[in-house]
């Protein structure tokens, strides 16, 4: 069973999802963007996740869906069933985002990234692709990414073309990282 932290985590990075899955149950007229989505994550490796949305998608509410899916796929599942029953469950998808959430999940990534974690990679790639499109500071933290992923800790060269908010979201995943790295 994952942390109540980690939980939080996993929802915050996959809120979209979960908001656009009960979204186009709702209203139908929406599945084709969701198609779209399924079949990208399906891409990325989250093939068995993908194929449980469908389901219930298709009408399916059983628990026994849950059965098989890893730690992650199973907490997106329940908050996509959760918010079924109500609405006031599903995890907050403000695009502003808070820095001091973002920066524990972003040094998460990177952390299990750097270890070979293939799904932590996936994450990763499919949040950087948002920052790109985002432009400014976050296109700049998505350009550098990789580099934290090698493990570079130079605040002054991650930091080159930013911003003061990107410098300060930067220096806190490196502490993030920091803490990582001495456990």
């Amino acid at each position: 069973m994952p942390t109540p932290e980690k939980i939080e985590n996993i929802l915050q990075t996959h809120a979209s999802l979960v908001s656009a899955v009960v979204q186009t149950i709702h209203n139908p007229s929406f599945k084709p963007q969701l198609d779209q989505v399924l079949q990208q994550s399906a891409q990325n490796g989250w093939q068995t996740l993908v194929n449980v949305i469908n389901k219930i998608v298709d009408g399916s509410r059983d628990q026994s869906l849950l059965e098989g899916l890893d730690e992650e796929d199973a907490v997106i599942a329940k908050s996509i069933l959760r918010g079924l029953q109500n609405p006031e469950t599903l995890p907050k998808t403000e695009s502003s985002g808070d820095a001091s959430k973002a920066a524990p999940m972003l040094a998460q990534l990177i952390n299990e990234t750097s270890r070979g974690d293939h799904n932590a990679l996936a994450m990763l790639g499919t949040m950087a692709e948002q920052m790109a499109n985002a432009g400014g500071d976050m296109a700049n933290l998505s350009a550098v990414l990789k580099n934290m992923i090698d493990g570079e800790r130079s605040v002054d060269k991650l930091c080159s073309r930013m911003g003061e908010q990107g410098e300060s979201l930067i220096t806190q995943i490196l502490n993030e990282l920091a803490k990582l790295d001495t456990h």
